[in-house]
């Protein structure tokens, strides 16, 4: 199992548009992905769950990745993270 932490630094937060675009990198991926946020934790490959943490500028996340691509996996949520402009790794 690999982890990440971010914090969102985007005004925005976490909203519809790059959350869509989060889960469809998410769901390229065989392994297990979870994000954790607000003391909640969903399934990184579901757009509702993703949704309904409610994610706004200043949270901190974890992306968690285990499987088989796990490391290919937290490289790709990672890179998509920082061009989609929504935070930064801490």
């Amino acid at each position: 199992m690999v982890k990440k932490s971010f914090r969102i630094t985007s005004e925005q937060g976490v909203h519809a548009r790059p959350a869509t675009t989060l889960v469809n990198v998410a769901m390229d991926f065989k392994s297990e992905i979870t994000l954790q946020a607000l003391k909640k934790s969903v399934d990184f490959k579901s757009i509702m769950g993703v949704m309904s943490l409610g994610i706004y500028s200043g949270t901190v996340i974890e992306v968690k990745c285990d499987g088989e691509d796990e490391n290919e996996a937290i490289a790709a949520i990672t890179k998509c993270i920082k061009e989609l402009g929504l935070g930064k790794e801490i």
